[in-house]
């Protein structure tokens, strides 16, 4: 009898212990897909008509100069070529996001910044593009108002969703004349404000609210839940700096919050069809990574740590054929580069 019970208790051990490992995603592979730019960064991913599409910004540096938001296309993951590049004078594009509009067009919205020879910021203004084959798009428009920036959009019921930031102190009369006079715009005393707005055709833009997110919150990505809750990931850089989650139900003005225990950089995340929640952000500890977090939506756990380092992080997420693809950018290997990694998450809801 005792020898049974041993036996079954080795059993359950060691079945558990294979649970356990079950339920760790697996990293598949990682390729490099892109390092001609001089600084190649803040990436997005989408698959579209067969079609892979990943997006990214060029530069001379992480910031300053005339940035252009480079797309590439590929048909198999494996094998990248470039399609289009977008340019606008005198303007850094920054941090592209895909999207797919309800007439089945491709569009980007990415920061529009200004600066100065030394680098300052002087202004910005979110811009949108419009593609119908992913090579030739649209010249890129403004959107909003000046000082805003729209950081990533989500298609729901034929209307876009998104969420902008601002520095409060840009709109003072102080910050306008140091426009004025092509002085940096102060960051002070002001906190910087969100603001979740709603448009027909990812051009005209209407506020819905105004959301109590303190301590400079910024970069935020939307998702609508398979139960019609909208959820919102949002970094922030003032006060003790950790990320919250957020989820509100229609008309999506009242919001509850949840503090993590991490700070968050380049925010995503992304549901699957069975439920789980996953996210990405840059981790920082002892270095900076780009990890892999599984969450719900008042948690979020890094998990899986990708080969990263140094600039990095914004990543993109789509989940396809069982397995979630994930681009990212990194300076790991002496360059900023341009990553996609393959995962192998588990099937199971984790209890």
């Amino acid at each position: 009898m005792r020898f049974i019970c041993s036996t079954w208790v080795v059993t359950l051990a060691i079945s558990w212990s294979f649970n356990l490992a079950a339920q760790e995603p697996k990293l598949i592979e990682v390729n490099k897909i892109w390092d001609q730019g001089k600084h190649n960064a803040f990436t997005d991913l989408i698959r579209w008509r067969n079609q892979w599409y990943c997006t990214f910004r060029e530069a001379d540096a992480h910031v300053g100069g005339d940035g252009k938001l480079r797309v590439l296309e590929s048909a198999d993951g494996k094998s990248w070529k470039s399609a289009a590049l977008l340019t606008e004078t005198g303007i850094d594009l920054r941090d592209p996001k895909l999207s797919i509009t309800p007439d089945d067009r491709l569009m980007i919205v990415a920061g529009g910044s200004v600066y100065n020879d030394k680098k300052i910021l002087l202004g910005r203004q979110p811009r949108v593009a419009f593609s119908k084959d992913g090579r030739e798009w649209t010249a890129t428009k403004r959107v909003l108002e000046e000082g805003e920036w729209l950081w990533r959009v989500t298609w729901h019921d034929g209307k876009c969703y998104g969420i902008s930031y601002n520095a409060g102190a840009r709109t003072s009369e102080a910050a306008q004349a140091a426009t004025k006079e092509t002085k940096p715009l102060s960051h002070e005393p002001a906190d910087w404000k969100l603001k979740l707005v709603v448009s027909d055709d990812g051009m005209d833009y209407k506020l819905v609210t105004h959301l109590g997110v303190p301590g400079h919150p910024n970069e935020t990505t939307l998702r609508f839940l398979a139960s019609g809750e909208l959820m919102a990931m949002v970094r922030r850089e003032g006060g003790d700096r950790v990320g919250w989650l957020g989820v509100s139900k229609a008309p999506y003005q009242d919001w509850t919050w949840s503090p993590t225990e991490f700070r968050f950089g380049g925010p995503n995340f992304i549901q699957l069809p069975n439920g789980q929640l996953w996210g990405t952000s840059r981790l920082i500890k002892d270095a900076a990574k780009t990890t892999l977090a599984r969450m719900t939506t008042t948690s979020y756990e890094p998990v899986l740590t990708f080969p990263s380092g140094g600039d990095t992080s914004y990543a993109g997420m789509v989940w396809h054929e069982g397995e979630l693809w994930i681009s990212y950018y990194a300076w790991h290997e002496g360059k900023s580069s341009i990553y996609i990694a393959r995962v192998e998450l588990p099937k199971a809801p984790v209890k």
